[in-house]
């Protein structure tokens, strides 16, 4: 029986930290799915950059990645019904609340676990690993 993982995330600029992420997700299954999120539904932080297919294309072609799916527009957990995993797969950082999320996975009759990554430790000093510190070394650098 194949064991369904399911990771999602912004993934606006696709870094170290996301392949960690992502390479730990697929370890916890058979098939991994990405959902990649919609700019409407990022609320929790600064709207994406880049368009939801390039960002979706781009985590696609990660070989930890079996499929990458764009998310749904107003219900972030439809996606998640038509899938059916076993396990849906957290950054290490995401802002999700594993209880609230457990419990709507109970609500609609989703039987699967909630696991976190693990943090990955930058090498040294001058590899970024968030999104945030990307940009601001880039704006850093470029002003």
């Amino acid at each position: 029986m194949t064991r369904t993982v399911i990771a999602q995330g912004t993934f606006d600029i696709l870094h170290p930290g996301h392949v960690h992420y992502l390479e730990e997700a697929a370890e916890m299954g058979d098939q991994l799915y990405v959902i990649v999120a919609r700019a409407t539904n990022v609320d929790h932080k600064e709207a994406p950059i880049c368009p939801a297919t390039q960002r979706r294309d781009v985590v696609g072609a990660l070989e930890a990645v079996d499929e990458a799916i764009l998310g749904h527009r107003e219900d972030i957990f439809v996606p998640i019904e038509e899938i059916d995993p076993d396990v849906i797969a957290l950054g290490h950082d995401q802002y999700h609340d594993e209880t609230a999320i457990e419990s709507e996975l109970e609500r609609r009759g989703i039987d699967c676990t909630v696991q976190r990554a693990s943090a990955r430790e930058p090498t040294d000093d001058r590899e970024l690993l968030s999104t945030r510190l990307i940009v601001d070394r880039v704006l850093e650098r470029r002003r």
